[in-house]
């Protein structure tokens, strides 16, 4: 029995997966810790592997793709109508198993590091204009119980 397909999902420390062969039957279902995850996928000849896009999703994506491994992401949006049962992560992980191979779904695209890095910085740049906004309106705020106003003294001049 080869597994032809594999539904990840990725959390802190354990993930979960889901793989099925070419019939659909259920070949593995078991929990990897971290450090297991690369010893698992090296075993394994290359096959489709469904993932959640998500914070570390584009890591581990392009660690499977350096094995072979032909990687997808998906939105967890898309993903969350195929969940049958309660949430849990064996069922996300059945859930993304099963979306992956929807010839409807839509991917997104793996990201490079530097494409990661670029984003980062555009995001540090905002959080860092986002807390002056805030720091400069409480500064407002305080004066403003002093009775001093952007305008001067008691709102005069």
């Amino acid at each position: 029995m080869q597994i032809t397909t594999i539904g990840l999902d990725l959390a802190k420390n354990v993930f979960q997966v889901h793989g099925i062969d070419a019939t659909g039957q259920v070949a593995v279902r078991k929990s990897l810790r971290r450090a297991q995850m690369l010893p698992f996928f090296t075993k394994l000849p290359p096959c489709l592997v469904g993932i959640e896009a998500c914070g570390t999703s584009h890591h581990w994506a392009r660690e499977l793709i350096k094995l072979g491994h032909e990687v997808r992401l998906m939105p967890p949006a898309y993903v969350k109508p195929y969940v049958k049962r309660g949430k849990t992560d064996a069922a996300d992980a059945e859930a993304v198993c099963e979306a992956v191979t929807r010839p409807t779904m839509r991917f997104v695209p793996v990201k490079s590091p530097e494409q990661q890095a670029a984003l980062s910085m555009h995001r540090a740049r905002d959080l860092l204009v986002q807390q002056r906004t805030q720091l400069i309106n409480m500064t407002r705020g305080l004066l403003a119980e002093f009775g001093i106003s952007p305008r001067g003294l008691n709102g005069r001049c």
